[in-house]
């Protein structure tokens, strides 16, 4: 199970034109913005990044707004822990649960989750918050990751199992999130 004060939220690259080509971006923007939220509530730490800002352009406005406590991690890398300033982010931390949403699934969320486990976290993939352009690139690599040992969850079974119990105080509030 996983525990909210044992785990941060990364959040890949979703920017630009780009992420307006993601299959069932509504869903994805939905629940990456939930996601967030629900880590501001429970007090867990967010790392976010944007892949080649200058070609690719910014985060998505809706999402960037929730994170403008937060600088992103800008990269050229596909990989998110290819990047210097990204690994010594997340080391600082010293989550060993990472809760993973972003696009594009069989790019960087792919091999960023590779990665994660190679330094012996425990991944949790949120199968609704992430996205590629085809449903087909979304699906291998999420099929792919599972027989990798990433753990495959959604946006509303992660929040509540970081909740465990309704009588926790933020209940009411991770609930509305969904509603």
């Amino acid at each position: 199970m996983l525990d909210a004060n044992q785990s941060c939220l990364i959040v890949v690259d979703v920017q630009g034109k780009l992420a307006h080509l993601m299959y069932d971006k509504e869903t994805l923007f939905k629940n990456i913005e939930i996601l967030i939220r629900a880590a501001g509530i429970l007090g867990m730490p967010i790392i976010w990044s944007q892949q080649y800002p200058k070609g690719l352009g910014p985060t998505v406005e809706k999402i960037a707004e929730l994170l403008k406590d937060n600088e992103p991690v800008d990269k050229v890398s596909f990989d998110c822990l290819g990047d210097e300033k990204f690994r010594i982010k997340l080391q600082s931390l010293k989550k060993k649960n990472v809760i993973l949403c972003g696009i594009e699934t069989h790019v960087c969320i792919y091999q960023t989750a590779k990665s994660l486990l190679k330094e012996n976290c425990r991944v949790e993939l949120i199968s609704d918050a992430v996205s590629s352009r085809t449903l087909q690139n979304k699906q291998i690599a999420i099929n792919r990751m599972q027989s990798e040992g990433v753990k495959i969850s959604s946006t509303e079974m992660v929040l509540f199992e970081l909740l465990r119990d309704a009588k926790d105080l933020r209940f009411k509030e991770i609930a509305g999130l969904i509603r």
